[in-house]
């Protein structure tokens, strides 16, 4: 993001890069280095090209104020969420979820699976953990990873984001459907939908149908 940044306006990227790496002005706007990812709020800004790297993050900072409103941050609340936290969970369902139809519903998921106390359990935070999104499986392998953000080893949010989440993912965390899913696996169509499952019987029977369909494409191939 900060490469990005240092082609698009005046300052280079190790200026940013060691702007946001400043302990004390990620003290100031209230995030530490796990998580000052999630105050940049994806979305289309207008700015002059010579602004200051310090301007910059001013600018996001205020942005993301403006974003998190008393609505937003009453919904927050009502999940037992502080922002940051909502915008952790969303960079998990925004990572799960093809489609955004069902991210209200994988958000549902996650949400009774913390209230649980149930391990999350979340693939892309493995991925993340690895440093290899080139993953299209995840292995027992990779699982044995020590990190925060292997979420089959720790429980609750991992400490950071493990990308910068969408605002529709935001907002499918904050407007998350009611169910009482705690289960999921991908679709035996391979359309990248899912199927839900309240129990774990049903669960292994919907992880059946997706690895015997697997394994006929894979014999076609």
């Amino acid at each position: 993001m900060l490469s990005y940044l240092s082609r698009n306006l005046e300052p280079d990227s190790l200026t940013f890069i060691n702007l946001l790496d400043s302990a004390s002005l990620l003290e100031k706007y209230g995030f530490n280095k796990d998580n000052s990812y999630v105050m940049f709020i994806p979305n289309t800004y207008e700015m002059y090209w010579n602004v200051t790297a310090s301007e910059f993050f001013d600018r996001m900072h205020a942005e993301y104020d403006k974003f998190w409103n008393a609505d937003r941050k009453q919904k927050a609340a009502s999940l037992n969420l502080t922002p940051i936290q909502v915008s952790i969970l969303a960079s998990i369902v925004d990572a799960e979820a093809l489609y955004d139809k069902e991210m209200p519903i994988i958000a549902g998921l996650y949400l009774n699976r913390l209230n649980k106390g149930i391990l999350l359990q979340a693939d892309p935070t493995v991925i993340f953990a690895n440093n290899d999104f080139t993953v299209k499986r995840v292995t027992n392998s990779l699982l044995s990873i020590q990190s925060k953000y292997n979420t089959y080893k720790y429980a609750g949010l991992p400490p950071g984001p493990i990308m910068m989440p969408s605002i529709n993912a935001i907002d499918a965390v904050l407007n998350r459907d009611n169910n009482n899913y705690i289960y999921m696996c991908a679709k035996e169509d391979f359309s990248g939908y899912h199927n839900f499952a309240v129990t774990v019987q049903e669960h292994e029977r919907n992880a059946k149908k997706y690895r015997d369909a697997l394994n006929r494409r894979n014999i076609f191939k």
